[in-house]
């Protein structure tokens, strides 16, 4: 049911995630990014996602070579360290752990290593700066892709330096979008929100992630329920959350 209040403003009823299924981009693996910072910390915030509708979590600590130099061992004891407090709790979440990697020098001397840690069908989630934007781009994604890797881009809408040409071309290529939640609420900045909204009207979203550090986020979240532009994204036949 849809209700009228003004010709700008429309309300909805709640829809929560579980249209989803999974959430694939987090950071809920204690003390080893800027995310999650303990323990109990890692364990509000999965309770609280599973209480947003998502039945499973692929979180995604950052991997970068100047600030968080995790390593998939490091990322995978974490995981199980997390696991054993679900099952203690009698929790049916499923939680199972990737990365999101900076692209940097590091990151590219490794492509053809195997290092790498990925979710689904061999998805591996990276991330650009939010300021400069990166050279060779095409080229680490050629690289990646000859290596056998499915690219996901986290959060395309927080780029500033790109837009709507750059968003189609990386589709064209190959490339996954994947979209804040957060975005639509204009969390980070309008400017964010009103590339979030293009991205969905055109259809180029193929996964969304709540990249939850924190448990402001995850109330924040909550927000989206009503929200006219989650309402749409949900119906998008591209979405690839729930086959992972």
């Amino acid at each position: 049911m849809i209700k009228w209040f003004s010709k700008k403003d429309v309300h909805l009823d709640p829809k929560d995630f579980s249209v989803l299924k999974t959430d694939m981009h987090s950071h809920l693996i204690p003390s080893i990014d800027d995310g999650s910072q303990c323990l109990d910390e890692s364990l509000d915030l999965i309770l609280a996602l599973n209480d947003l509708g998502f039945s499973k979590i692929i979180t995604t600590p950052h991997t970068m070579s100047d600030f968080y130099k995790n390593t998939p061992e490091i990322i995978n004891n974490g995981k199980e360290e997390v696991k054993k407090a679900l099952k203690k709790l009698n929790s049916n979440v499923e939680f199972e752990a990737s990365s999101e990697y900076y692209v940097d020098y590091d990151f590219q001397q490794k492509i053809n290593s195997g290092e790498f840690l990925t979710f689904g069908s061999k998805y591996i989630l990276i991330e650009f700066p939010f300021i400069d934007n990166p050279k060779n781009i095409d080229e680490i994604i050629f690289q990646l892709q000859l290596s056998g890797y499915n690219v996901v881009l986290a959060h395309p809408e927080r780029y500033m330096y790109f837009d709507l040409k750059d968003y189609k071309n990386f589709t064209d290529k190959g490339v996954f979008l994947q979209l804040n939640l957060l975005s639509i609420t204009g969390y980070y900045s309008p400017e964010v929100k009103e590339k979030a909204k293009q991205l969905i009207e055109n259809d180029l979203v193929s996964f969304v992630g709540t990249d939850c550090h924190n448990i402001r986020h995850a109330q924040k979240l909550k927000e989206c329920f009503t929200n006219s532009l989650w309402h749409q994204l949900s119906k998008s036949e591209k979405l690839l959350n729930n086959t992972l």
